[in-house]
């Protein structure tokens, strides 16, 4: 049985706001923004490279009741952790030093609602279990 992680909701309290966040700044595809009625409205966006998306919105039943800035440590690999912190701190990204953890490298940060992030960077060479 194959199971792929494809969206994950990620509460956030002006969606317009995070919109921009995630676009402007963090590169993010926006692949729908949709308002279907009743005042629902899903905003689905995509990291550069990534098969998983995000989601968020208004009017979502269960997901929209999740405290805005409750998510923490969300994992986004990257190539060359140096180049990615550079390009988001190009775009007024706060970010956290680059952090090394016996090869395997971090880039902490948060969006607006305090959502919080990280880069990790896993050399080829690192083994792991």
């Amino acid at each position: 049985m194959e199971m792929k992680l494809e969206l994950v909701p990620l509460p956030v309290a002006d969606v317009e706001r995070a919109k921009v966040f995630y676009v402007e700044k963090m590169g993010f595809h926006a692949d729908h923004d949709v308002q279907p009625g009743n005042g629902m409205r899903v905003v689905q966006l995509t990291p550069p490279g990534s098969a998983c998306s995000i989601v968020i919105g208004t009017g979502m039943g269960e997901i929209s009741e999740v405290p805005p800035g409750s998510i923490k440590g969300l994992h986004l690999v990257v190539k060359d952790i140096v180049t990615a912190r550079a390009e988001l701190a190009s775009r007024d990204v706060e970010l956290s030093e680059i952090i090394d953890m016996g090869g395997i490298k971090y880039v902490y940060l948060s969006d607006p609602d305090g959502n919080s992030w990280a880069l990790q960077e896993i050399p080829a060479h690192v083994e792991l279990p």
